[in-house]
């Protein structure tokens, strides 16, 4: 099935239409299998909440929240979202927008996966923007749109040329493992036999950011998910996430997500 311009599975909270390209928040029960299908534009899919599984192109991948997934057009995918159910800021690119773009720089076309700044950044002050009802406003979404475009397609470009090496995804896989542990960069350099002056350069040139902004990413990815599906207090969540307090989680929590936890937990509880 091939969903035309404008239309997405789950339930329409808010749209908007701005020149080439249209913004839509959606919101999906616990537990639903979308079925498979395509869209008829290319868009970005920015995860605000919950978490699910997308299947596409006969691989998978998990969409936790500040999640940046790029679709192009036609492709085929099929999602299926945890208890929590979920919520997703999408905006939609009209094809006659993305050739105009095309004409003046290369932009991505292929499926693609962003989970760090500035990425993330840009795609929670764009859902701000959409949010907000002022003049300015759509001349901001146009600009940040166009900044995620342009930013995701050098991403995209640069992942593309170099694969990390076997050791670095190594690496990689140990800090998903041990997030809460704070493992020292000595130890994880040791664990895959380089000089931690390597890793930590190889890391920030493949995965562009360092191993300590990658490990509090993944902490934030964590009480994210056991906020939305979970009434474990705060203090035991910063705990088992890795970090030091409660307020010192609550800090960090709101700089990536721009909602404090006890915000973002009714915010879910009442989807």
């Amino acid at each position: 099935m091939k969903l035309a311009s404008g239309c997405f599975y789950g339930n329409a909270l808010k749209r908007r239409l701005i020149g080439g390209f249209s913004l839509i928040e959606t919101t999906y029960p616990p537990n639903l299998l979308v079925p498979k299908h395509a869209h008829e534009c290319a868009y970005f899919c920015f995860v605000l909440q919950g978490t699910y599984t997308e299947t596409y192109d006969r691989r998978t991948r998990t969409c936790h929240p500040s999640s940046l997934i790029f679709h192009p057009p036609g492709e085929t995918h099929s999602d299926r979202f945890e208890t929590a159910g979920g919520r997703c800021f999408n905006v939609q690119l009209q094809p006659d927008f993305l050739e105009r773009v095309r004409e003046h720089s290369m932009i991505m076309d292929r499926p693609a996966e962003f989970r760090r700044a500035p990425l993330a950044y840009l795609a929670t002050k764009l859902y701000h923007e959409f949010k907000t009802i002022d003049d300015p406003s759509a001349l901001l979404i146009e600009g940040l749109t166009l900044e995620i475009l342009g930013e995701g397609s050098k991403q995209s470009t640069n992942s593309s040329r170099r694969q990390p090496p076997q050791w670095l995804a190594q690496a990689r896989e140990m800090l998903h493992a041990d997030f809460s542990t704070n493992p020292s960069l000595t130890l994880i350099a040791s664990f895959v036999g380089v000089h931690p002056v390597h890793l930590a350069r190889a890391f920030r040139q493949h995965y562009r950011c360092t191993i300590g902004e990658y490990v509090r990413q993944l902490r934030i990815q964590f009480a994210s998910r056991e906020l939305s599906r979970s009434d474990t207090p705060l203090v035991e969540i910063a705990a088992a996430a890795g970090f030091c307090s409660q307020s010192h989680f609550s800090t960090v929590f709101k700089r990536y997500t721009s909602f404090t936890p006890a915000e973002y937990r009714a915010s879910s509880h009442t989807r």
